[in-house]
């Protein structure tokens, strides 16, 4: 194969906690942004797998749990953070064979597994494709999609010599939803590769363009005369459809908003009967330090902080606002701080979703 071309999240996680400790560990370094959702990553999929009514998360699919009991739950709770902060467009030499689905992050290397079982998109070969891809973080950049070869297979663990050339590459295209969200995402438009059939990884890398941080992600397809349908997902892997937005009939032109600055991360620490303690970390996207950060959310189901440091806060019935203290208001670009608190638990327990603010 010839040398592949240089190129180029967090708010809260919806966490239900009963009696036992849930924790949802925050990425290292940068937030996480984004995969795949169409065709979807072993991530995404997984995640929609193994995501239970009481927000804990089961595997079904026998994948997805073999890379749970490797990675743990928070790879799924934190499916959109496939990513490398420091790999600046570099593939091979720089991502190791054998690493590819997890770009080289330690916290998702049950995603490398080679398994003929993961969850399926099934496609047409060199039909048009509805892609989407997760912005759970607005950035500019370019999406790069590649293929397997035809000798590829999936007993063994993807290499860079087993993918084709990409077959796609978009620029800033354009997105629906918010920061944050879980079903928003870019969408364009795109031709499949003509010539496959059976079993292939669309391989998809995100390099941003206004830093270093690049996204990976394995999308496990089948070219068998498929729309986009989805098995191996859920109790009995029924087929699912492949919800899409039609894209521009222009082309992705439109420019995409300016990057969210100020982004929360929630996590609980412990939990125990009536009561819990949880985290948040508050990160700087942006390109000058802040000059102080509000964090704001509603409790679902009547939890009241009782303690919290690093920050002063005023509750409101189930409205709760936090603001910085005098000591850690300055956050640097990509950098972040912290404040906790001790609550009590509601019925429930579920977890909100929590929203920054800076001047």
């Amino acid at each position: 194969m010839k040398p592949l071309r240089r190129l180029t999240v967090l708010s809260a996680v919806a966490i239900l906690v009963t009696a036992a400790v849930v924790t949802v560990v925050l990425p290292h370094s940068a937030s996480a942004h984004g995969a795949a959702m169409a065709p979807g990553s072993r991530t995404y999929l997984c995640w929609k797998d193994g995501l239970s009514p009481q927000g804990d998360i089961r595997p079904n699919n026998p994948a997805c749990a073999a890379a749970v009991a490797q990675s743990g739950a928070n790879s799924l709770y934190n499916w959109f953070s496939v990513l490398r902060s420091d790999a600046n467009g570099r593939t091979v030499g720089f991502i190791p064979d054998g690493q590819l689905c997890s770009g080289g992050n330690t916290g998702f290397g049950g995603y490398d597994l080679a398994r003929n079982d993961w969850p399926l998109t099934h496609l047409t070969s060199g039909a048009n494709f509805s892609f989407r891809y997760s912005n759970w973080a607005h950035h500019p950049g370019t999406f790069y999609f590649y293929v397997t070869k035809d000798s590829w297979s999936p007993t063994r663990t993807l290499a860079w010599s087993d993918l084709e050339e990409p077959f796609l590459t978009v620029t800033n295209p354009p997105q629906n939803g918010g920061p944050g969200s879980n079903e928003g995402h870019y969408y364009f438009g795109g031709q499949l590769p003509s010539g496959k059939s059976g079993r292939h990884i669309i391989y998809s890398r995100w390099v941003r363009s206004d830093s270093q941080e690049n996204f990976f992600g394995c999308s496990d397809v089948v070219f068998d005369g498929g729309n986009g349908e989805v098995t191996g997902v859920g109790p009995g892997g029924t087929p699912t459809p492949n919800p899409t937005t039609p894209p521009p009939t222009t082309g992705p032109t439109t420019p995409p908003p300016g990057p969210v600055s100020c982004m929360a991360g929630y996590r609980v620490v412990n939990a125990w009967s009536g009561g819990f303690q949880a985290e948040v970390t508050i990160m700087n996207h942006g390109g000058s330090t802040f000059n102080g950060w509000t964090a704001t959310w509603n409790w679902p189901n009547g939890q009241s902080i009782g303690q919290l440091w690093n920050g002063t806060h005023t509750q409101n019935g189930a409205s709760v606002t936090v603001r910085n203290a005098a000591y850690n208001g300055a956050v640097p670009p990509d950098g972040s701080t912290t404040f906790g608190f001790t609550a009590s638990a509601g019925a429930t327990n579920g977890a909100p979703t929590v929203t920054c603010t800076s001047p």
